[in-house]
């Protein structure tokens, strides 16, 4: 190549590496190879998809393109139907329907067996064995059994007290001939009070299996206190609270035993094929993101492989953490709390991993916004190509390059610069040695010409023509590693560390380490330009620096936490391979969990602790208190609490039934005594027992939700399942005529049904009162053919009227669940709409002050300190309070969907947009904090640059903090934005701006080093991406409310 001092077309053409060959370390080895490799996968074959390729040269498959008859056509359909259905029945999912269905039969037993029948007594409420069956089935693990046993009998425990104390409050006070007043007692303290904390605890603690207990709980209670009779008529019975005992012992053993015997579940096992899940996903999602940085192309992270994997990310979680609780009563039962602890742990690194994969793509998405402002400003001519169009087959040649003119557009610069990272497919990766040994025999130099006319896009080019290798080698080895951990294939699930993974993994990041100094040190040396001319042109190459040096950052702290995560898998290894294996039972010392020996014993249980809080069902209300709230407000602030006036010292006392929960509670209570004030009426009380008022006050419970639109989906489910359970108890009574055989046919057919329902399709509620409403009716009917009960003949008796029973049972419910929404609206109604603008308005206020606070505050603040207390600007419980506060708005914003109001339905979709901007916001706060915590003590560089730009970044801190404010005040107020805010990027320019000055004074080129940047350029970036995500949520406001202007001011 001649070298002259002007720019010629031969200077621009150079040689570049092929980013297809590289130096990486193999993970199952740990060798140092040269190969040829590819970060894509490639396509898994569709089984559906000819396969003719495989037959010899010359041959076809005769039979593949040749006509069918109609007859043959519908054979072969339903061939392919049977094998549908039957690979659907040896599925994991069908086994557990046909579980469900067993259980179902033996529950149904206890009505059709005379003998098991005579076991329970008296009673024509034996169907209850079978409605028990179908609360707890067997379709789970054996720890959720375990869970599902004790919730059982604590619910029973519960009903059972409240029916004794109920029972003998009415004995006492009818022996003192104030009975009325015992009603009253009874109505309001244990109808009340007592269902009003069964609905307390169902909101409170969310899990699906304490739904089901209260809702058990709740049957029980009704039935003794409404429909027996033994309180209204002040007699103490012992048989109906015997009796409910009985049945749920025979329920909860049935299932049990089916759960058990047939094909049992591990939640240990499941949790590790979760795990594998998980890390599938993980991996996928890192090739994708460094695909897309590498091509600087956001085309990887929109293809439908990432988005699949990034929901399936999100999906295995919760799946994850749902595991880990039903495994850790099996972990306690056998004695491995160690293990159980561990397992816990790992959760917690995989939490961590998922957070830096979410900092590593709001990285990435800084790039994008750069190189789309750049062809931005290219203008038209660039407008129409693609950005980064690096497919171009004479890159993939040994000869020099093309010219790369400086009158190229960017998109031509950029193409030509990165031709050579173009990811094709593994088949097209092969490149002879000898080849690759040519492309990479020298190392890679940037022209004389190129160097003096650089665009800050091109410098993007050069970062990645030096780094490139080596950040893919990396990624793929961390992709290697995912893919074999943690666990191996079922049954056995063996752990699937290999010896040299740890090692592999550091001395693939300390290769990473070294040529990203290297290549940071390149950039630094091309980037500064001997005069610039404006602040944006200062900015624009500062910008360039930060975002190369924020990506490979964030790669290198995902690399860095995925040793932490081999670290706890290994001990994990270590504790469940251990021989003899040393077992515990510690949970029995249950005092150990008592608050006073936590604080005793200095014990921090916060992962735990954290983790059953991430178990809470996906839309339980969560309080959202008020944003603004101060006690000096209130009364005399000058004096203490003590003498405040008598009227204030009250309203604080009363805090606590301020809470949205406490007035569900309330809520709930008080509808119930309006409902079931009626069985004790002598008047109404017949009334209420011959259309059944029991079952419609149980369906006001179960359609009672915390939020209106709860209580509509709910309602409407219920509503349909038990018109749909009456029709099928109609068609098996009249086909069967008395016949238990038959009606126990019909009995298994609808039960498979309601199973696929309610764990094929997940829908509880529909499913399980389809059930329900079966076994009222028909197993009901049955009962009374045969005498179960001496007492009843208002419904046909021996001869069973089935359109009466039905009737009354699809009356009953429809009111009981017509009165839960007109309770839930009337009496202090809860919107899910509300709520959900107010939770984003209080986060958005949290996520401002927070940002306040400051990360490069926070780190100067400690420096400049006395004492030298370091700390992160944002803690981990934090960063974990504010992701589920965040999933919990999102329960939210789908109960919203189902609330109904005169102006329209819920935007959902403007929502959601929001909550995923939200969330982006919270992966750039994530980032941040990663970066800030690597390091706590600030260099003497560091200092100096924070020192000498503090006025720009403490004003640009300032604004995204006030931007915060105005955001959450227009949506908790449903006001029109002003269309004149803060600008962001016009301080962010400032501040690279000043970096810039400070890198060419004396005192940048003394005091700093290139490392001592990095703090300040990712703060930069996660502003800009902040400032974008803003941006994003401004634009929905104001679809949902408009720009503010002189019509929005009247004042009369």
């Amino acid at each position: 190549m001649s070298e002259s001092s002007q720019v010629t077309p031969a200077e621009r053409r150079f040689l570049r590496p092929s980013l297809r060959s590289a130096t990486m370390i193999q993970a199952r080895t740990g060798e140092r190879v040269k190969k040829s490799f590819t970060l894509r996968r490639a396509p898994t074959a569709n089984p559906h998809e000819s396969t003719e390729f495989l037959l010899a040269p010359g041959h076809s498959d005769p039979d593949r393109h040749r006509e069918m008859g109609k007859m043959e056509a519908l054979k072969e359909k339903c061939k392919g139907a049977v094998r549908g259905v039957y690979a659907y029945a040896i599925s994991p999912t069908g086994v557990s329907i046909f579980k469900c269905s067993v259980a179902y039969i033996l529950g149904s037993l206890a009505t059709f067996v005379p003998f098991i029948a005579g076991l329970l007594g008296k009673n024509d409420g034996k169907h209850m064995v079978a409605t028990i069956t179908v609360y707890f089935h067997p379709a789970r693990s054996v720890g959720s059994m375990i869970e599902a046993i004790l919730l059982a009998f604590a619910a029973v425990l519960y009903a059972a007290f409240i029916s004794f104390t109920s029972m003998a409050v009415s004995v006492f006070f009818g022996r003192q001939h104030l009975l009325v007043v015992g009603h009253v007692i009874v109505l309001v303290v244990f109808i009340g009070a007592g269902l009003g904390l069964v609905g307390w605890t169902k909101q409170r603690l969310g899990s699906p299996l304490v739904n089901v207990a209260c809702s058990l709980t709740s049957l029980a209670l009704i039935t003794v206190l409404t429909k027996e009779g033994a309180v209204q008529a002040a007699m103490f019975s012992y048989n109906k609270v015997w009796q409910v005992l009985k049945m749920v012992i025979m329920g909860t053993a049935a299932s049990s035993a089916v759960s058990l015997l047939i094909k049992p579940r591990s939640a240990r096992n499941e949790f590790r094929d979760t795990f594998i899940k998980a890390t599938d996903s993980m991996g996928e999602m890192l090739t994708s993101i460094t695909r897309s940085f590498l091509s600087g192309s956001e085309v990887d992270l929109k293809n439908s492989a990432f988005l699949k994997a990034s929901s399936q990310s999100r999906a295995t979680y919760k799946t994850l953490v749902g595991n880990l609780g039903e495994a850790k009563y099996e972990h306690f039962i056998l004695g491995t709390e160690a293990e159980y602890r561990i397992a816990a742990r790992l959760v917690r690194c995989y939490e961590q991993l998922m957070q830096s994969i979410g900092g590593l793509r709001s990285a990435a998405e800084t790039q994008f916004t750069l190189l789309s402002q750049a062809e931005g400003q290219n203008g038209a001519a660039g407008a129409d190509m693609p950005l980064l169009s690096t497919r171009s087959s004479i890159f993939s040649e040994t000869e020099n390059s093309p010219i790369l003119s400086p009158s190229l557009s960017h998109s031509d610069r950029r193409s030509s610069i990165l031709a050579s990272i173009d990811e094709l497919p593994e088949s097209s990766a092969d490149v002879s040695e000898d080849e690759s040994g040519r492309n990479n025999s020298g190392s890679w130099r940037l022209p004389q010409g190129m160097q003096n006319n650089l665009t800050p896009a091109d410098m993007f080019s050069v970062f990645i023509a030096h780094l490139g290798p080596p950040m893919k080698s990396l990624a793929h080895t961390l992709r290697e590693v995912l893919d074999e951990l943690p666990f191996g294939p079922s049954p056995d699930y063996e752990m699937a560390i290999n010896e040299h993974f740890r090692h592999s993994l550091i001395d693939a990041n300390a290769l990473f380490v070294n040529a990203r100094k290297e290549a940071l040190a390149l950039l630094y040396m091309n980037k500064v330009p001997t005069k610039t001319g404006s602040v944006a042109v200062a900015a624009d190459f500062e910008e360039v620096a930060a975002s190369c040096g924020y990506f490979s950052s964030s790669l290198q702290d995902f690399a860095e936490d995925m040793v932490t995560f081999l670290d706890v898998l290994e001990e994990l290894k270590e504790n469940s391979k251990g021989h003899p294996r040393t077992r515990t039972w510690g949970w029995v010392r249950f005092w150990r969990k008592w608050k006073w020996f936590l604080k005793l014993t200095k014990k921090d249980d916060y992962e735990q602790s954290g983790l059953l809080e991430d178990r809470l069902e996906e839309g339980i209300y969560q309080e959202i208190h008020r944003p603004i709230y101060r006690k000096s407000t209130r009364g005399n602030p000058e004096k203490p609490i003590d003498e405040q006036p008598l009227s204030y010292r009250i309203w604080l006392r009363l805090a606590v039934f301020r809470r949205d929960d406490v007035r569900y509670a309330f809520k709930v209570g008080i509808g119930a005594v309006l409902y079931g004030m009626w069985s004790f009426f002598p008047a109404t009380r017949k009334f209420y027992g011959h259309w059944r008022g029991e079952w419609g006050l149980l369906s006001y419970m179960l359609v009672c939700s915390m939020t209106i639109g709860a209580s509509n989906t709910t309602g409407f489910h219920r509503f349909f399942g038990t018109c749909l359970g009456a029709i099928y108890a109609i068609i098996a009574w009249i086909a069967a005529a008395d016949n238990p055989f038959i009606l126990g046919i019909f009995g298994w057919l609808v039960s498979l049904q309601c199973f696929y329902i309610i764990v094929g399709k997940g829908k509880g509620p529909m499913g399980r009162f389809i059930m329900l409403t079966y076994n009222l009716s028909a197993l009901y009917a049955y009962s009374l053919s045969v005498r179960d009960d001496e007492d009843d003949e208002d419904e046909g008796g021996i001869s069973p009227e089935i359109w009466e029973i039905v009737l009354h049972r699809v009356v009953a419910v429809m009111i009981g669940c017509i009165w839960g929404i007109i309770v839930t609206r009337v009496i202090w109604p809860i919107s899910a709409r509300k709520k959900v603008k107010k939770g984003i308005s209080l986060l958005w206020f949290k996520m401002g002050l927070i940002w306040k606070r400051g990360p490069l505050l926070t780190l100067l603040e400690s420096e400049e300190s006395i004492t030298k207390v370091s700390a992160s600007y944002m803690t981990p419980r934090e960063q974990s309070e504010l992701r589920r506060f965040l999933d919990n708005l999102d329960g939210l914003r789908n109960s919203a969907a189902s609330e109904f109001e005169l102006r329209g339905p819920f935007p959902d979709k403007i929502f959601k947009t929001i909550l995923d901007a939200t969330r982006s916001m919270l992966d750039s706060f994530h980032a941040m904090n990663v970066i800030v915590l690597k390091d706590l003590k600030a260099s003497e560089g560091e200092k100096e640059i924070l020192k000498y730009t503090k006025k720009e970044w403490m004003e640009l801190s300032r604004r995204i903090s006030h931007l915060f404010s105005v955001m959450a005040s227009s949506m908790k107020l449903e006001y029109p934005l002003n269309d004149v805010l803060p600008n962001i990027e016009h301080k962010r320019d400032q501040l690279l701006a000043k970096v810039f000055e400070f890198r060419r004074s004396g005192l940048g080129k003394v005091v700093a080093t290139d490392e001592d940047y990095e703090l300040l350029y990712a703060y930069a970036l996660v502003t800009g991406q902040l400032a974008h995500d803003l941006a994003i949520i401004g634009q929905e406001i104001e679809k949902l409310y408009g720009v503010l202007n002189e019509d929005d001011l009247k004042l009369q």
